[in-house]
This record gives structure tokens, sequence and C-alpha cells, in this order.
């Protein structure tokens, strides 16, 4: 891993390499992989370095590339398949969860599914309504999968490391706003991993706990600078995995502050925002001084035109935290 600061795509590219290059059953398939290097340079160079027969380029049929993972994952291979964009993954759908999610459990553990299935997810980048979405609900509402969204280079490293090596299937969802938006130094020992399940605490504070992921923790760390200047503490929690997610670092933040304000570009109707405000209203009732507050995407088709206006921002993530303080 380079010892200078490296974007978050940059990560992602050197933690394929140094898995292809540490364990032979490691493929990696998708559109455009090979050549190309991926539509945003994530498998730039693995075709040189492994060849053909490990850096595959797929046909435009999702299908196809997600049911040509599970076959070879079945047979001890371990696939990173990648979907250019998550909005392109709905083809693909009935192979992730009628095939993928449940076959080590209807094969009685005789097989699993080791795949890691890569997509850029979210918007911000001015990419319109087919380039835009946050599918993420879909696959936590599914039984036999994991779904992770890291938010900064290092967690990136770690997470993806952690969904090559594990026994099951992974989703691993890419905020694309980020992937040349942030930089930091990541650690350089190679078996540094993230463990899927556990959020990271950002920030200790007192009066408001502010939860997100992935793209959104941006704007969820600016507003807590807001909060910091007129004298309000802001807990900020990443989640990181949205499958499993980390009820106990949650529910012990909100045991603290009594109020929690969860913040997701998706949109807010049946979205993870939604299952951890009732988890947080189910647990914690009696320890809660306002309702839980969502901060989403709106309830529509992702609008071109007005992009800026549809992500939550840090006004909207201010007003919420207001609206709990106050209550």
């Amino acid at each position: 891993m380079p010892s200078e600061p490296i974007t978050l795509i940059k990560a992602i590219m050197h933690t394929l390499d140094q898995e292809m290059a540490r364990n032979p059953n490691v493929i990696v398939l998708g559109e455009d992989v090979g050549r190309r290097g991926g539509v945003f340079l994530g498998t730039q160079g693995l075709l040189e370095r492994y060849g053909p027969e490990r850096v595959i380029d797929m046909p435009l049929a999702e299908g196809a590339i997600v049911g040509a993972a599970v076959g070879m994952a079945s047979q001890g291979l371990r696939p990173v398949a990648e979907i250019q964009f998550a909005d392109y993954v709905y083809p693909g759908f009935d192979q992730i969860t009628t095939q993928m999610a449940k076959l080590r459990y209807r094969s009685g553990g005789q097989f699993s599914a080791p795949v890691t299935l890569r997509m850029p997810t979210g918007g911000g980048v001015g990419g319109g309504q087919h380039h835009s979405q946050s599918p993420e609900a879909l696959f936590v509402h599914t039984a036999g999968l994991q779904t992770v969204m890291p938010s900064t280079p290092t967690d990136a490293v770690g997470l993806l490391r952690s969904a090559m090596r594990g026994a099951d299937p992974v989703i691993f969802l890419e905020p694309k706003r980020l992937y040349r938006s942030v930089k930091e130094v990541v650690p350089a020992e190679f078996d540094f991993t993230v463990p899927i399940g556990k959020a990271m605490v950002r920030r200790i504070g007192a009066d408001v706990t502010l939860i997100s992921y992935g793209a959104c923790m941006l704007e969820v760390a600016r507003a807590a600078d807001e909060m910091a200047r007129a004298g309000v503490s802001a807990e900020v929690i990443d989640l990181r995995s949205l499958l499993p997610w980390d009820r106990d670092t949650v529910f012990e933040s909100i045991t603290k502050t009594g109020r929690a304000v969860i913040v997701a570009e998706a949109p807010g109707k049946a979205s993870v925002a939604s299952e951890i405000a009732a988890s947080i209203a189910e647990s914690c009732l009696d320890r809660l001084r306002a309702p839980p507050m969502r901060v989403t995407g709106f309830d529509t088709p992702y609008p071109y035109a007005q992009d800026k206006l549809y992500l939550p921002s840090v006004t909207r993530i201010l007003n919420a935290a207001k609206y709990a303080i106050d209550y």
C-alpha cells in the first residue's frame, strides 16, 4: 500500500491487487474490468498482471455476471464481481437473492458462495436517474447476504479484505462521489482488516447521536462541526456495515445522548434509516428524549436537475438535530 495519501478508488484497486497476489483463487469479473480497468478504473492494471483467466471482461448481462460468480464460488474460487453501477444490478437481482444469498442454507452447508459483489452507488456526481440510485435496502432485506459501505479509504481496504476472505456473499457498495474526493494514508500492513458488522464512532458527543454511512458522512461531519460552534455536542457514528449493523454501538450512544438523527441518501420509505429508527424506538424507548429523526433522500425517482436538493444537506441535518434537542 502506498505511504502517501490515496483516494478511496485507489485503495480498492490496491487491495484487489494484493488479494489476487495473495490468493490465486481470486477472480475478478465484470463489464470492462479488463482492458478498460473498470469504468472508474478500480481494476486498472490487473489484466496485465494476472491475465485474462483471472480478470474476465463479461458481456453486458448482470444475470450472467452474478450467475458465473456463484458457479465459480461453489467450486472453490473466490470471485469479485463488479456491477458497473448499482443502478444496473436489477437484471441480476434474481441470481443474487435466490441463488447467491441462499446457496449455503439450501444446500445444508455443502456449498457456499463467497462472492464479493462490488458496485458504485449513490448520487452527487451529475449522473442522473440511472446512475445515482441507492438500492442498499433491497440487499439488507435479503437473508444470507452481508452488506457494507465504506466512507474512507482505510475502511474500504479493511472491509474489502474481510469480504474477500469471508465464507459468504458480501454486497460491497462503493459511494462513487467519495471515489476521488477523500484521501488518507492507509495502514501498510497486509493483514489489516475491518470486521464486518462493527461501526466506528467518528466523534464523541453527549447531546445528540448522528448515525450515517457512505457519502453522507461528509455532510454529517460538517453538521457536527456547525453544532460544536453553537455549543452542541454531537456523537457521530459511521455504521460501515448495514447488514449486520452494530446495534450495540448505536444503542450505547443513544443511552448517553437520548437523541438520534439517522442520515442516508436512499429514499426514506422502508429504508436502512427506517430500520435503525424502528430498532432504536423498540429497544431504547425509555432512554429517548425525542423521537428518532430521519434525514434521507426523497421517495421519488432520482432527479437530475435537483441533484443537490435531493441529497441530505447540512441544513436538513441541523434542522432535524434542533428538533430533537428542542423536543
